[in-house]
């Protein structure tokens, strides 16, 4: 009978599993350009790489096995399928190529391209469907002057295309920008360029370009940033709002591939800003801090960790780090000594809505705007946090304590509290913090107590956790305990007339 409902452990080990190869397959040739299985193979061969790490986002998941197959059938290279991974799709796990001791990874699907360091790394976007002639008609109906300055954005997914789209726009457009797909040249990553975008005319060396988020794109000469309009190609999402954030002064349009409709974005980016301020002053007024790591991957990730601790101790502030993979609700509300988070990740996951959340969730930048009083908010906005590391272009730095001098005490009103509060800790209070004890007498025993604010609000606590009470409770017998479940035990009812009858039987 047990046959009858479950199979074999054993049968379930030995079964051997038929995979037919893509070339054999219903949509043979879609996948093979899909997934550019010939610049994949050539990339792994040319490389001699032995184990290769295939990372593959979940709507990705059903063709990996055959992705798989196909490859170590071209390469005899063995393959490693990488799926639900700790943070972002978005991310290279290079964690979990590092489990299986991969020599490189092919990351497929959209990405946020954060530089990675540790292993070689390709890039397969794939191609997303898109009717370019579309596209191109509604780029002409959003911006009927022909001298428009316009930088086109795009997803990764559509940078097939964009060759074409440049073809039908820039003869019609003089001062039209296209951006271009560039990796960071020190994480040793590659990226298959096949949109036929002319990237000779781009020169890094000038200071009229930009790099930002994997995109390169020149302006005029005489021109910023500030002065042209952006023109995104994809769907409304975790880019668009990042490219949005950056570039807060460009007014901003976009064309959906999926419904084939373009439109100005009024997504009200002055409303956002000031939701993200909201949040500084949360984070100003807040006395516990914690450091939540939403990547292992980006490169100096451990750099800003460490920055931060810093500024915050600075600050006069108390940090804990934690490492919980993804985040949601139920897991940061179990410590409810955090008055306000900063989450550590790739810029597209950094602006975390933290709405639904018990305390907000900040970027480092956020962060650095409540505990540095040398940085001031202007209404420019850092998403990537290696901008804030020394050298970067959004880098400010910490004031040293002058032990000499007498500081006076900076305060400031909190405007959500109303209250009174200092705005950073003085050069004495930073070099006594490190040399005194923590530790104080309680009630006069020999029990000792943490002086810091957190562990003054688990002494507030009406339940502090188990207490063994040694010799200060009876020894009773072993007793029947309560039946049900939390919110309704069986006993609760015994006063309730109804709930007392017990049940006759029949």
């Amino acid at each position: 009978m047990t046959d009858a409902f479950s199979s074999s452990s054993e049968a379930v080990l030995q079964r051997a599993v038929s995979v037919s190869s893509i070339k054999t397959g219903s949509h043979a040739g879609n996948l093979v350009q899909l997934y550019q299985i010939a610049e994949t193979c050539q990339f792994i061969t040319s490389n001699q790489f032995k184990k290769v790490a295939l990372q593959f986002p979940d709507e990705l998941l059903p063709d990996a096995v055959r992705v798989s197959v196909e490859i170590e059938k071209e390469t005899q290279a063995k393959t490693f399928i990488l799926g639900d991974t700790s943070y972002g799709s978005c991310c290279v796990d290079e964690v979990a190529a590092e489990h299986v001791r991969a020599d490189c990874i092919v990351h497929y699907g959209p990405s946020c391209l954060s530089p990675c360091i540790r292993l070689p790394l390709l890039y397969v976007f794939g191609k997303s469907p898109i009717d370019v002639q579309q596209c191109a008609a509604a780029f002409k109906e959003l911006y009927p002057d022909h001298q428009s300055h316009v930088i086109i954005l795009y997803d990764v997914t559509y940078s097939h295309a964009i060759g074409d789209l440049r073809t039908l726009l820039c003869d019609i457009y003089p001062n039209v920008v296209v951006s271009l797909l560039k990796t960071d040249n020190s994480c040793g990553a590659e990226l298959i360029q096949d949109s036929c975008v002319d990237s000779d005319r781009i020169d890094s060396q000038d200071n009229r370009v930009t790099f930002k988020f994997g995109r390169q794109f020149s302006v005029k000469a005489g021109q910023c940033v500030d002065n042209y309009s952006m023109f995104y190609i994809g769907q409304e999402g975790l880019t668009l709002t990042n490219f949005m954030m950056t570039w807060n002064q460009c007014a901003f349009s976009s064309f959906n591939p999926e419904t084939h409709t373009g439109r100005v974005e009024s997504v009200k980016i002055n409303k956002a800003l000031m939701k993200r301020y909201y949040a500084i002053e949360r984070a100003k007024d807040a006395s516990v801090v914690g450091i939540l790591v939403g990547t292992l991957g980006v490169a100096n990730y451990l750099t800003i960790i460490e920055q931060l601790k810093d500024i915050i101790h600075k600050a006069g502030k108390k940090s804990y780090m934690f490492a919980m993979g993804k985040i949601n609700v139920p897991k940061l509300a179990n410590f409810l000594e955090i008055d306000v988070y900063v989450l550590v990740a790739c810029p597209e996951n950094s602006l975390l809505d933290s709405s639904e959340f018990y305390r907000p969730v900040v970027t480092p930048f956020e962060m650095e705007l409540a505990c540095n009083k040398h940085r001031e908010w202007t209404g420019e906005y850092v998403t990537d946090f290696r901008d804030l590391l020394p050298g970067g272009s959004s880098h400010v730095g910490f004031p040293e304590p002058d032990q000499s001098a007498i500081e006076e005490e900076i305060t400031d009103v909190s405007l959500i509290t109303g209250a009174l509060r200092t705005c950073s800790t003085t050069s004495s209070e930073i070099i006594n913090a490190t040399s005194e004890s923590s530790l104080v007498l309680r009630n006069q025993t020999l029990t000792v107590a943490n002086t810091n604010t957190a562990a003054s609000f688990l002494s507030g606590r009406s339940w502090q956790g188990l207490e063994p009470k040694l010799g200060q409770t009876p020894v009773v017998k072993a007793v029947e305990g309560r039946r049900g479940i939390a919110i309704a035990y069986e006993e609760e009812g015994v006063g309730n007339k109804d709930a007392s009858t017990p049940l006759q039987k029949p």
